[in-house]
């Protein structure tokens, strides 16, 4: 069995040069539990059920957990502290993603014939312009564990959190989701530059094409992982 070397490290496991992807039977090494690091975020990991584009448990997502590089974590903890002295605090959609789960993406994007969750998830974008659009990639820099989906919740003491407006829905494939899209409403914008300057205020930038989208920016991560979330 072939070993990782220093720029690759994984725990027990396979490592693939190539494609420069691991696989181990816990935690990448440098990885934590987001709740163990910053409890007071929401987590609502979609993938892990079948509120998602597939209509399908992704492969891959074996609990609904949001793993992330340490780095990254960490400074998703200030945002949070940030966030929380307006009365405000996130809800994470997605962090870790096991390589499988981009595989099994490409594999729903190739299929013309499945289209059950057009109405809710792509109602105005033909499925076979995903690869163009960039809603679907071979790679994600979600799988280095430096990348997460989420959004901004209004905090009550003693009520549920509410969700508040971005304009569209998290992993609405439409040029509406487009962070800058001016075909949205003017409470929604306002939303959206409040994400995009709080997540900027500690590393993370922005993917223009979705709102919910960011990756730290001085992660310098390139290793992707393979590692199911358990």
């Amino acid at each position: 069995m072939p070993t990782c070397n220093a720029a690759r490290v994984c725990i027990f496991l396979t490592c693939l040069a190539e494609t420069k992807t691991c696989a181990a039977a816990d935690l990448p090494t440098g990885f934590v539990r987001l709740a163990a690091v910053a409890p007071a975020i929401l987590q609502d990991i979609r993938y892990a059920g079948s509120d998602n584009f597939t209509g399908r448990p992704v492969p891959g997502y074996g609990a609904p957990a949001c793993w992330l590089r340490k780095d990254a974590a960490e400074a998703l903890s200030k945002v949070e502290k940030d966030l929380a002295a307006n009365g405000l605090g996130l809800i994470v959609y997605d962090c870790y993603r096991p390589q499988r789960a981009t595989d099994a993406f490409l594999r729903w994007a190739a299929d013309p014939g499945d289209q059950s969750a057009k109405a809710s998830f792509y109602p105005n974008v033909d499925k076979r312009t995903l690869f163009a659009y960039g809603y679907i990639a071979q790679r994600s820099s979600h799988s280095t564990g430096t990348a997460v989906d989420v959004a901004l919740v209004r905090l009550a003491e003693g009520a549920v959190p509410k969700g508040l407006d971005f304009g569209t829905p998290f992993d609405r494939f439409d040029p509406r989701s487009a962070t800058a899209s001016p075909a949205i409403a003017s409470e929604a914008r306002q939303n959206r530059e409040s994400l995009v300057a709080v997540m900027g205020r500690y590393g993370f930038e922005n993917y223009r094409n979705e709102w919910w989208h960011f990756s730290l920016r001085t992660a310098g991560a390139t290793t992707t992982f393979d590692v199911e979330i358990k």
